[in-house]
């Protein structure tokens, strides 16, 4: 993928960070997205010590829910680096609430993040894909957008309904030279679980025995990067139990919502 321009958002930390690094070792020229700019500078310089120069990487602050600002944001990055060949939707918030003590306020922004936020960001990008006959597009969803778990209604509901989405859009454009791939990973070291949303819409603050004893996330980007590499439409990464529920929900779901149950 050298020399190719491929734009990351939530490149600020976990996954979208890991890749970053991964890409910059390959000399991809970078556009970092996130909501906390100082964060943004710190995985741009790490790129730079990886080997990219000053000018192959955007810092471009982006809030996805602010649809509006989208297409202003495409057009920075097409006038910088005349280009998008890689979009990597990444940005994206968990759960960890029952549904009875879940507000709806939670699930709205579970929604708009994880959801509306990737679709109207690839909605702004696709046209330009489109004109030139080329592109590829990326969305991390999870094994939650195939297994429904306790505490993650939301989450749940919001990476089903990515991997609907992607999907759909795969179909209708992977003959007009558009390829699409789903990163579907399993239980990642990262910071997703600290980070989720409490019923109430705080931040839950600790991190899962799952999530701690999960891929290390510099392995995970490796198994992306060739992934998305090979062009595969499909992204499965992760080594615990949880890879395993894929499977399982393919040729037993009666059984996997019975072990479900049992954990929850």
């Amino acid at each position: 993928m050298s020399a190719q321009t491929v734009w990351i958002t939530g490149a600020s930390a976990g996954i979208g960070e890991a890749l970053a690094l991964r890409f910059a070792q390959d000399s991809a020229r970078l556009v970092l997205s996130a909501r906390r700019k100082d964060e943004l500078e710190r995985v741009a310089g790490l790129c730079r010590d990886a080997g990219l120069s000053a000018n192959e990487v955007l810092v471009l602050p982006l809030d996805v829910t602010d649809w509006e600002s989208l297409p202003g944001a495409v057009q920075t990055v097409l006038d910088t680096f005349g280009g998008i060949d890689l979009l990597i939707n990444n940005a994206g918030v968990s759960q960890r609430s029952l549904c009875k003590d879940t507000d709806m306020s939670v699930y709205q922004k579970l929604m708009d993040v994880d959801v509306m936020g990737q679709i109207a960001l690839t909605k702004a990008v696709l046209p330009h894909m489109l004109e030139r006959g080329s592109g590829h597009l990326a969305v991390t969803a999870s094994v939650a957008g195939k297994v429904g778990v306790s505490l993650r209604t939301g989450y749940c509901a919001a990476k089903h309904a990515v991997m609907g989405f992607f999907d759909a859009l795969r179909a209708e454009v992977e003959g007009q030279g558009i390829d699409v791939s789903t990163i579907v990973p399993g239980f990642i070291r990262t910071d997703i679980s600290r980070n989720a949303l409490a019923g109430d819409g705080s931040a839950f603050g600790e991190v899962d025995e799952n999530i701690a004893g999960g891929m290390d996330v510099t392995e995970c980007a490796e198994v992306v990067f060739k992934g998305l590499s090979a062009k595969k439409r499909e992204i499965p990464v992760g080594k615990g139990k949880e890879m395993a529920a894929l499977w399982i929900k393919r040729v037993a779901p009666e059984a996997l919502f019975r072990i479900t149950r049992a954990r929850a």
